[in-house]
């Protein structure tokens, strides 16, 4: 991205500012979620969840295809985010107490791990990294998508869904890749600084 002509350019501080504030929208927005369900408000945790889950997903199309809108689309996304990972949270929390903390607790500790990784210079995103992983990123993407539209015929989840030895071995391959994807994230950051990237983008990366 070349550097804008008459505006300030996107850095790495203004970047974790941006990223503190969606941070911060999605909490409080998942913790008015979290809420209403525990106070017994379980169909109206349903329609804000399906509500967040549409309108994050819209959002992020618009974000990724007018990044010049991300001042607004990116809050906008982080809050419709807040409201569905409120509601899926309180409902495993129903179900396995303790669980989200674990989950929330391993998000953070993963994050931390790989930007030190990132940092000291560990794990490098070179060119062949990026294309396993963008590959590795999309082979999944295609498996949950011909596993939802399985759902749809047959009870069959490709045994990769479940419990068994498949499905935890699976589980733990995406959390592999979901976590590497982070390094991209941080490299992508770091590069729109380094080059003078438009100040919005500061939206984007966060």
């Amino acid at each position: 991205v070349g550097r804008a002509v008459g505006q300030s350019t996107m850095t790495i501080q203004g970047t974790v500012n941006k990223t503190a504030i969606l941070l911060g929208l999605v909490f409080f927005a998942a913790m008015w979620t979290w809420s209403l369900f525990f106070q017994g408000a379980v169909g109206a945790t349903k329609g804000l969840m399906v509500l967040g889950g549409i309108g994050g997903f819209i959002m992020a199309l618009i974000t990724i295809f007018k990044k010049e809108k991300a001042g607004v689309t990116a809050p906008l996304y982080a809050v419709f985010e807040g409201l569905f990972l409120g509601g899926i949270s309180a409902t495993f929390e129903a179900m396995y107490p303790g669980v989200v903390m674990q989950a929330v607790g391993l998000t953070f500790a993963t994050l931390f791990c790989l930007l030190g990784a990132y940092k000291s210079g560990m794990i490098k995103p070179t060119e062949n990294f990026k294309l396993g992983l963008a590959a590795a990123t999309g082979g999944i993407m295609l498996v949950y998508f011909v596993g939802f539209i399985m759902s749809f015929f047959t009870s069959s989840t490709l045994g990769i869904f479940g419990n068994s030895i498949i499905g935890i071995g699976f589980s733990l391959v995406v959390v592999v890749i979901a976590a590497l994807n982070l390094v991209m994230d941080f490299d992508f950051i770091e590069s729109g600084a380094e080059q003078g990237a438009p100040k919005y983008m500061e939206w984007y990366g966060a």
